[in-house]
Formats: C-alpha cells, sequence, structure tokens
C-alpha cells in the first residue's frame, strides 16, 4: 500500500488511507514496522513494512488462525483494539487488547511476517491499550489505561503503571497510576507510550475521546514510575480547536519513532470529512515530523498541525510498485486486503473449486444480522458465525468498484453481490436475486441513526429499504458501484459496454461513522446469502477491481 508521492521532493498524507486506525511503530535497523487496530475483522492487527515511512507494503497479519482470534459475538466495533510493536533482543512483540474475548494479550515472533505465536494473556490487567516498554535495565513494563476506582463520568480513566515478567508473561509487583492526562477531568486518557530519552522518561498518551475533542499530550519524569510532569505546552497536538470545517479531524492516538538518522516523526491516527462532517473512511493512519526543544517535543513544527503535504524523509525510498486495481483471484490464498467478518467457523470461500475464480457459499447469516449479547434468538443463532462476506477498506473519498459475477439465484431467498458496509444498520447492497418468479437486480439501504458517534445501537429491527430494482435475466452480469464524495451511484449490466445505471446520486452519508456509531471505516466487499433458509448454492467472482479517483 503506497501513499501518493507528489513530486520527489514531498509526500501526502495519509500514509495508510481508510480504516487504518490506532497506529503502531518500530525500527529494527533500517526496515521499520506498523500495526493497527482490526476490530471484528479476521484475519487480525494487519502488519506493514517500510523502508522510508511514506510507502508501507503489507507483509501479513498478526492474528492469522482461529486459535489466536476468538470473535465470537463481537459487534463490527468489538474485537480487537489497538496493539502496540516492539522489538527487543531479536524478538517482535505486539501486545493488544480483544475486548470480547479475555482481555489484553501478547504475541511474539521472531519474523514479523510471522509466524506468530499463541496468545499470552495477561492476568489481573484492566482496561485496554496495552503498552510495553524495555528499559535499560532490563526491566520490561507494561503500561495501560483503566477506569478510575470512582469514576464520576464516562471516560473518567487513568494510565497505569505495573513490571511485568515476559518469561512467565504474569504482572509482577504493584501497580500504580501514573497519569491522568494534561487536562482537569479530563475525558477518556488512552493510548499510553513510553520512551526513554537523554535520561529521562516521556509518556505519550490521547485524551479526549477519539472523536472531534482528540488530542496528545505529553508528561516527562526522572523515574519510570514518577511523578510526572506535563508539558506546559500541552496538547502537543490537537485538531479541535480547529473547526468542524478543516479537512483533517480527530487527530490522536500517537506512536513516535527515531530514524537511523537520528530525525523523529509520529505516526498517528485522523480522519478525512467530506459531504459535511461525515467521515466515511473511519480513522486513518497519518505520519508527521517531530524536533525537540528545551527538552520536550514539537509535532508538526512551524504549523503544530497535521498538514497533506511533508518533505520526503531523509531515508532511502521505496522501489515497490503501486498496489493493483484488479483481484484476477488467481492465487491460492486470497489476498491479503481480504477480510471476514469475525473468526471464520468454517470456510464459506474458495479459489480452488473453479480455478480464476472466488467462489463464495450461501450462508443463511445475513450481513445485516445483528449478533449482540442480550439473549435473543439471533444471538443464540449466529454468536459464533461469520456471513458470507469478503471486505476491503474503502481507501478514498472518490472510488470505482467493479465486479464479475456468475450467479444463480433459485428462490427469493437467495442473494449475492456487492456490500458496502459501515456495519450491520448501515449498509448498501448491490445484490442479483429473485423476486415473484423473476430475477432482479436490486440496490438495497439499511439505515438507523445514532445520537453520538461511539453509540451502538443493539435494539429493535434494521430499517431496510429498496432503492430501486429491475427485472434482470442474466447468470453473467457485471455490477459496478461509483462514489464522487458522497454522492453514491449503481449500475448493473451484461457486458462492461452496456452498462446500465440503476440508482443515482443516492447519499452516501448514511456510511459515516456519526450516523452508524461505532470505530470502523467502511468496508467494501462482496456477499452471497440464503436468508435463513439452508443453501448448497454458489456465487462466482470472476474479478474484482478497486480504484480510487
Amino acid at each position: 500500500m503506497f501513499t501518493d508521492v507528489l513530486d520527489n521532493k514531498n509526500f501526502k498524507n495519509p500514509i495508510l488511507p481508510g480504516f487504518y486506525p490506532d497506529p503502531s511503530i518500530c525500527r529494527v535497523g533500517e526496515i521499520y514496522y506498523m500495526v493497527n487496530s482490526s476490530f471484528a475483522f479476521f484475519p487480525g492487527i494487519p502488519i506493514f513494512q517500510s523502508a522510508d515511512l511514506v510507502n508501507w507494503e503489507q507483509i501479513g497479519h498478526v492474528l492469522d488462525r482461529e486459535s489466536q482470534l476468538k470473535l465470537d459475538g463481537a459487534y463490527y466495533s468489538g474485537g480487537i483494539f489497538a496493539p502496540t510493536i516492539r522489538y527487543h533482543e531479536g524478538v517482535f512483540y505486539v501486545i493488544t487488547t480483544n475486548v470480547d474475548n479475555r482481555g489484553n494479550f501478547i504475541v511474539t515472533a521472531n519474523d514479523p511476517k510471522g509466524p506468530w505465536s499463541e496468545p499470552y494473556f495477561i492476568e489481573n490487567a484492566p482496561g485496554i491499550d496495552p503498552s510495553l516498554f524495555f528499559d535499560e535495565d532490563g526491566k520490561v513494563y507494561y503500561t495501560g489505561c483503566r477506569e478510575t476506582k470512582n469514576p464520576r463520568f464516562f471516560g473518567d480513566s487513568e494510565i497505569w503503571l505495573q513490571e511485568i515478567d515476559l518469561d512467565k508473561m504474569q504482572l509482577k509487583g504493584e501497580s500504580s497510576t501514573i497519569w491522568r492526562g494534561a487536562l482537569k477531568d479530563v475525558k477518556c486518557p488512552e493510548g499510553p507510550h513510553i520512551y526513554k530519552i537523554n535520561g529521562m522518561y516521556y509518556l505519550v498518551i490521547s485524551e479526549g475521546g477519539t472523536e472531534h475533542y482528540h488530542a496528545i499530550t505529553v508528561a516527562r519524569s526522572k523515574n519510570i514510575s514518577g511523578p510526572y510532569e506535563g508539558n506546559p505546552g500541552n496538547p502537543i497536538l490537537t485538531h479541535r480547536h480547529l473547526g468542524k470545517d478543516y479537512p483533517i479531524s480527530n487527530t490522536g492516538h500517537a506512536d513516535l519513532v527515531k530514524t537511523q538518522n537520528d530525525d523523529w516523526y509520529m505516526v498517528l491516527l485522523g480522519s478525512r470529512p467530506y459531504g459535511g462532517y461525515y467521515k466515511n473512511l473511519g480513522r486513518e493512519t497519518f505520519l508527521v515530523p517531530v524536533v525537540w526543544e528545551d527538552g520536550w517535543p514539537i509535532v508538526s513544527p512551524g504549523t503544530g498541525k497535521v498538514e497533506f503535504e511533508y518533505p520526503f524523509p531523509n531515508l532511502p525510498r521505496s522501489d515497490k510498485g503501486q498496489e493493483e486495481i484488479r483481484d484476477d483471484f488467481d492465487k491460492e490464498v486470497l489476498d491479503y486486503k481480504w477480510n471476514s467478518l469475525r473468526t471464520p467457523k468454517e470456510k464459506f470461500w474458495s479459489l480452488k473449486e473453479r480455478s480464476g475464480f472466488l467462489r463464495l457459499k450461501l450462508k443463511p447469516m445475513r450481513i445485516l444480522d445483528v449478533v449482540e449479547t442480550k439473549g435473543d434468538n439471533n444471538y443464540k443463532k449466529y454468536a459464533e458465525e461469520s456471513p458470507s462476506f469478503l471486505a476491503r477498506r474503502q481507501q478514498h473519498i472518490n472510488f470505482e468498484v467493479l465486479t464479475k459475477m456468475e450467479f444463480t439465484p433459485e428462490n427469493d431467498k437467495e442473494t449475492a453481490g456487492i456490500a458496502l458496509i459501515q456495519n450491520n444498520n448501515h449498509q448498501f447492497r448491490l445484490e442479483y436475486s429473485m423476486e415473484n418468479g423473476h430475477k432482479v437486480v436490486r440496490l438495497v439501504s439499511c439505515k438507523r441513526e445514532c445520537k453520538e458517534s461511539y453509540v451502538i445501537d443493539y435494539e429493535g429491527k434494521n430499517i431496510e429499504s429498496t432503492i430501486n430494482s429491475k427485472v434482470f435475466e442474466a447468470d453473467v452480469l457485471y455490477l459496478k458501484v461509483t462514489a464522487i464524495g458522497q454522492e453514491y451511484n449503481f449500475y448493473y449490466g451484461s457486458s462492461l459496454d452496456e452498462m446500465k445505471l440503476l440508482a443515482e446520486n443516492v447519499d452516501g452519508r448514511i456510511l459515516s461513522w456519526e450516523l452508524a456509531g461505532g470505530f470502523i471505516g467502511t468496508c467494501i466487499g462482496l456477499f452471497a446469502s440464503s436468508n435463513g433458509e439452508a443453501s448448497c448454492n454458489h456465487a462466482d467472482f470472476d474479478w474484482f477491481d478497486y480504484e480510487g479517483k
């Protein structure tokens, strides 16, 4: 995955566009490695490498086996939160949180491409956003954020520290609270990372919540256990004062790295609203330079905000090529960009049953079925299942998606096609099915509003509506979606030369997390469902194109 290089001197942000939040980075020699949150998608925790901090190649997933990643009952914004990657004496460590199953754990590897170990779950480690710090005296420390003992409001949390024995994968000694953020009564201090620089311990965190008021703050101490003094210039980075019309918002959740040339950079998340304050792309990964003055980091010196353009780092350029527009499904394994919802207990796709095609088997579960933990029939039936759905991230404000599908629905329940999804309540489906004995192509939307972006609405039924439906008799068909900002257009046809418009200028804002709630970005993919009924049918996809415009 490669960012746009503007010329020989500058690069363009974000460096990982689309739903790649909570970046964490480390350097080993002259190579950089980075991981991101993956939430309820499988495989979990995409891992990238780069030689120049700008162009990133995905080399795998940290959690790519069912035994490593249990996502039973996980909602779209559940699952894996905020991994941290570190390297020490020949071993890579990733520490993270599975918010739906057992909490905080560590996996290790000698090679970042894997295989990674089975999870070591850390007992008596409450909260989320864990990080590891390797001190010069050989001691290792766990930092995380947890709720205060007597919370006064939502997000009343604190940063805590405890020594950890990595031979036993156990915490040792007593835990201590080391900081509660730069502001009094701050909301959601989180994402802590500790660095030792010139004999001082620096604690970088985020606070204010991961939405509009997100901010990065820093404190330092002569002792790792504190007391920590806050930077008088805090926050060292935020966009909350720039207003909702500013093109980059909710900057935060940062990690620092020093290059082999002693230059400093920060990776962090941010979003690009468009069509109003709507963020279909979710939280993306940005890169900014850092300098040090008077013992404190200065982020994006000269402007103090994340810019779309910066001078290219003083590092050798990557010679890797651009990502391919088309996936021909001609490999033996799925490309790293594809993900399923939750851990698939049975394989619903095949690249071998028909050479050169992706075959999706129709499953009774729908991609709009609710998975919740309150015990209704839907949960009991589907909590441990994945729908027949493979998705990739939307990475551009303007894009075109196109696929060639072979599918013969046998009844009104059977359907397959392209889905654009923010969660089960907010999605578009460009699908092929049957109605009253006729084959039809139709566009279905689903929407339910939430009051706040972090609210997840489990209650009630999905609100579905068919935007348009056309009788179309064909066993081979082409489906296309284009987007120019928040205006989405949907097409179908029996050949690329005879594409017909099904729906024009459809409002895409239902795919933003301002309306949908949760923490992810829009995913676009292929699905097949029998809508609650047993089926032996399948849909075959010859290829899939995704192109940013």
